[in-house]
């Protein structure tokens, strides 16, 4: 274990934009300003105190420049996105070793209305331009059929399943009122909808929104002085990997290692095991990758997810409530959905989610990047070790 966990990093401010969903009027650099902004308040901090800026997007220069911050530690880590659980694990570190004592991460996106937001250009001159591009696997939804298929085919599982999961999470955002999706909808109807890429019907799809969100990360100890110190979350454990940006190079279509390595170091860094999580948070850009995310984290067995979900474990009053938030299928998803999903950890951890789960105290946050091309992964606690 290293300094970077065991209870050394905290997550002291953590907000979004004061809206999400359809917001013409503000540029990506004004929604990263504007939840940079809100989650220092919420730390009880301001620029002048942050000496670190993480983002992807556009250049760590240009936020730290537009909000008036001059670092001494930079990061623009970009792989999709998961890159947010990446910068988390990264500002820990750079916080551990002394390169920087409080870092602002930020995300901003016109994903809805484009605004400010450069176009998606896929390079010709790439793998992917010249192996994948020209037999149309170039959109997400058109990228993640075949690996989604082949997992339901090797399980016995169907179309079925996956509408399941967009159930359950459809139940935790018709308690949330700033989801996109609200309405309540049953298995028949999420398959009778309008058919994207089959598998996908378009409630297997995420969302498509404007919006942004930050945290301030800084020691545990400098967290314990700061007026908002009770709030604090705990870094406990985090993992990284990657496989190839080609999905047609997945060692193994029906399961990502890049989910089992990340996920296993996090859980060796953090020193728990499964059932002490008590929480979960899965990338949900489509419907097939929590099902996924449950078996190659180990929450599961092999084959044992499509049941897990119908039976009713990841909804309200579930074993392990999962995408509390209603998920990038029904909250929000920007194009880039990972600072999302911490968000909404720190929210339970704290006791501020709009569907509080009692009782929480550790959350797994479990992040993909370019379609199976990279994961990271992060266990935090309301719980100073």
């Amino acid at each position: 274990m290293t300094s970077m966990h065991g209870g050394d990093i905290a997550v002291i401010g953590a907000a979004e934009t004061d809206e999400i969903g359809r917001l013409p009027g503000m540029s990506v650099l004004e929604l990263h300003a504007q939840a940079g902004l809100n989650a220092l308040r919420d730390a009880g901090l301001t620029p002048a105190d942050v000496d670190g800026l993480a983002t992807a997007g556009p250049m760590a220069i240009e936020v730290s420049h537009h909000l008036g911050i001059t670092p001494r530690w930079l990061d623009g880590t970009m792989i999709g996105g998961g890159s947010f659980m990446l910068h988390v694990r990264h500002a820990a570190a750079a916080i551990a070793a002394g390169a920087a004592d409080v870092v602002l991460i930020t995300h901003g996106e016109s994903g809805r209305s484009g605004v400010g937001a450069a176009p998606f250009r896929p390079s010709p001159s790439g793998p992917g331009g010249q192996f994948q591009t020209p037999y149309g696997a170039v959109t997400p939804y058109s990228t993640f059929t075949v690996p989604a298929l082949r997992f339901l085919h090797d399980r016995g599982m169907g179309p079925e399943d996956l509408a399941r999961v967009v159930v359950a999470q459809r139940e935790w955002a018709a308690k949330n009122p700033r989801a996109l999706r609200r309405d309540m909808v049953t298995v028949d109807e999420v398959l009778q909808g309008p058919m994207v890429s089959y598998p996908f019907t378009k409630d297997m799809c995420c969302v498509v929104t404007d919006g942004g969100g930050a945290l301030v990360l800084t020691s545990s100890e400098r967290a314990a002085d700061l007026p908002s110190g009770a709030r604090a979350v705990h870094l406990l454990g985090s993992g990284e990997s990657a496989e190839s940006t080609l999905v047609s190079q997945m060692e193994e279509v029906g399961s990502f290692q890049a989910f089992r390595r990340a996920s296993a170091e996090a859980f060796a860094t953090a020193g728990v095991g499964h059932a002490d999580i008590d929480h979960l948070m899965a990338y949900d850009a489509f419907a097939h990758l929590p099902l996924y995310m449950l078996e190659d984290i180990g929450f599961v067995g092999h084959g044992e997810s499509g049941a897990f979900v119908a039976e009713g474990h990841t909804g309200p009053g579930g074993s392990l409530p999962t995408n509390t938030n209603g998920g990038g299928l029904s909250y929000t998803h920007t194009g880039m959905y990972g600072m999302f999903a911490i968000q909404e950890a720190v929210r339970q951890l704290r006791g501020e989610a709009a569907a509080q789960v009692p009782g929480v105290r550790t959350s797994f946050v479990q992040g993909v990047g370019l379609f199976f091309a990279a994961a990271a992964s992060l266990i935090l606690t309301n719980q100073r070790p």
